[in-house]
Formats: C-alpha cells, structure tokens, sequence
C-alpha cells in the first residue's frame, strides 16, 4: 500500500510538473503558470503569502518553473516562496517589492544572477542561501538589513559589496562561501567598514568576517581588540594570521576549520578565547600563547591537545592547572631559538620592550619574537 501511495504522489507530481496551473496565493494577490515556457507569473497588489518548507508549501512547488515574473503592485515575496526550484534561471522583481521573505530563493541552484530593485529595504534569513550557481548579487541602497545566513552556501559568489543604507548584518550572512575573496563596503557606510576584502566594525575595532576565499596570509590590524564569532571560520586556504597586541578577545569558532594554518601565536593582550575557537584546524602543530596568566577559555579550543602549547617560561605550571589549557599533554617554555635575548646584549641586536611588557629582538630593522618567529 505505501509503494502504491508513493507512485501515486510521483505521478502526481509529474503530472503537474507539465500542467498550466492558477490561483491564489495572497489575500489580493494570485499566480499563473505556463507549462509550454515554464514561466510562473505572481501579480495582485500587496503581500505574497508566507509558506513553511515542511507543512504548507508554496502551490507551485511541484511544477518546473524556469522564470519567475512578479509584476508590479505585490510588495513581499513570501517565506519559502520559491525554494528548492532547482529549474529557475530567471527572476524579475519589481520596484513595489519592499522585502524578501526568509528562505524565499534557497536551494535556486540555477539561479546565477539577481537584481534586487531598490525598493527593497530587506532581505530575510537565508533568502538565498544554497544558491550555489550565484556568481553576482546587487544589493540596492535601500536595503538596511541582511539577515542571518542570507547567503549562506552560495559558493559561486566570489565578491559583495555591501551599500551605505546597510545597518546591520545577521551572523553567518555568508557563511560556506568557499569562492568569496573580497566583502567591499561603501566608504560612507556608517556601521561597517572593510580593509583588503575583510569586514570590519566602522570603528575597525571588530573583525567580523574574513571572505572563506581568501588564501596566504592576513595581518590583522593594530585598532582590532576583538575577532568575531566565526570570524575566519572556513578559511582553509589561509596559511598565516598575525593576531596583534591590541587584541583582547577571540570569539567562538574564531579559526574553525582553518586547515591551512600550522602554528599561531596568540599575544599577550589576549584574556579570553572562545570556545572551538581553533577547532578542525587540522593542520595545526603547535600554538603559543604569550600571556603570563592562562586566559579564560571555552572548550574544545582545539581538536588535538597533543600538539605542543609554548607558554611563558614562568607560567608551565599555571597552564597545566587552568581549566582547559590543562588537556594539552605537551605543555614547554617558550623556547629561545635562533635570534634570542641572550643574544640582544650583543652590540648588532637590539633588545625592546613594547608597552605591553612583551620582549621582542631587533635585528637589521627587523623584528623578532623570542621563539625566533618574525614579527610581520
């Protein structure tokens, strides 16, 4: 009986897929479908009606729509309006739309570009998230927000620019997009700012997103005292991250799944790191944190705590008691290898002291830490 019932539905939705079809789908606002173009045409005045991916799904969700027309007089394009239409290529959206509802475009695999008209003032969570054939977005300098996850999984975007209007950016606005290198934001913009692709607070005191694109090495800026949660989370083809002594805090899955790092030193300023926040980095070999006292941590910082943990001389024993520091099994000094202090009392190093207390080596104008490690 249920091999029967599941052959029915398939045959059904076959069927459908091939049909012209109409009706309703807002208070004043209706649908027609041609099956010969695969054209799905919304028109009405007002809202669209919001849809549930799991209970209530949008009428059209059976048929192979391949363009999507919203004629002016409908303002919202609903919740889960269009998700999961792998077929569609094409979408016009008029200038009476002024939102975008949550999940309305996910999972539109076909879709590769998408004007978004500048009457829209939102755009709802993962509205186009799992758009993986997206290579280009524009975002109007009407919209004044970006919801959580919004694009999300759209690994074919490979640059987004973020407009003045934009006043707030959810968490994960575009998470698993493994192709972006760069996230610009309009000079004028008055909560945001970016340097060389990387998304900052307007003040640059909070690193919140570095492109999962980026690859080589990134130096983080002397007016940063905090990387974001998820900051650099994805961000497997980096090999080098310069953490600078302003820098106060690390936020949880700061560095998670950074596979292309080996070593990182975290300074002096840092009192707090977040929980996983260097988890999965599997190519990680040692970590040297420089604080005299263990900073506050949250679990599961790393996933191996077998790898060596360098620490000040006088502190092996404080770590090796301090809650989660404690799991790593190779806990050593910071040792003194190639340009060391010892060494500064010799008229061709220099020995300086920053105003943080930390010890560097200067030699030929270059910088050193006293594990031999160049300061960039």
């Amino acid at each position: 009986m249920k091999k029967l019932f599941a052959l029915i539905v398939a045959i059904c939705a076959t069927t459908l897929a091939w049909a012209d079809a109409s009706g309703s789908c807002g208070e004043n606002v209706t649908y027609s479908f041609v099956s010969s173009t695969g054209t799905l045409t919304i028109s009405g005045t007002g809202d669209m009606n919001d849809y549930d991916y799991d209970s209530s799904q949008a009428p059209w969700y059976y048929l192979s729509i391949k363009k999507v027309v919203i004629n002016n007089g409908v303002t919202s394009i609903g919740d889960w309006a269009f998700s999961d239409c792998t077929g569609l290529t094409s979408v016009t959206i008029p200038n009476s739309v002024t939102s975008i509802g949550e999940y309305a475009f996910a999972g539109c695999t076909g879709l590769t570009s998408v004007t978004i008209p500048n009457s829209v003032t939102s755009i709802g969570m993962g509205a186009f998230s799992y758009c993986t054939g997206l290579t280009s977005i524009t975002i109007p300098n009407s919209v004044t927000s970006i919801e959580e996850y919004t694009f999300s999984d759209c690994s074919g975007l490979t640059s987004v620019t973020i407009p003045n209007s934009v006043t707030s950016i959810g968490m994960g606005a575009f998470d698993v997009c493994t192709g972006l290198t760069s996230i610009n934001v309009a000079e004028d913009n008055l909560n945001y700012a970016s340097i060389d692709g990387v998304l900052y607070s307007k003040d640059k005191k909070t690193l919140i997103e570095c492109p999962e694109g980026k690859t080589g090495s990134i130096t983080i800026p002397n007016s940063v005292t905090s990387i974001g949660e998820g900051a650099f989370a994805g961000c497997s083809g980096l090999t080098s991250v310069t953490i600078p002594n302003s820098v106060t805090s690390i936020g949880d899955w700061a560095f998670n799944s950074c596979t292309g790092l080996t070593s990182v030193t975290i300074p002096n300023s840092v009192t707090s790191i977040g929980m996983g926040a260097f988890s999965d980095c599997t190519g990680l070999t040692s970590m040297t944190v420089e604080a005299t006292n263990p900073p506050s941590s949250g679990y599961d910082i790393v996933s191996n705590y077998n790898i060596p943990l360098y620490v000040p001389a006088g502190s092996v024993d404080a770590y090796k008691a301090a809650d989660e520091w404690k799991k790593f099994t190779n806990i050593q000094a910071i040792p003194a290898t190639g340009v060391n202090e010892a060494a500064a009392e010799k008229s061709a190093l220099k020995k300086i002291i920053d105003r943080n207390g930390i010890i560097y080596i200067e030699k030929d104008g270059t910088r050193y830490f006293l594990n031999g490690g160049k300061v960039e």
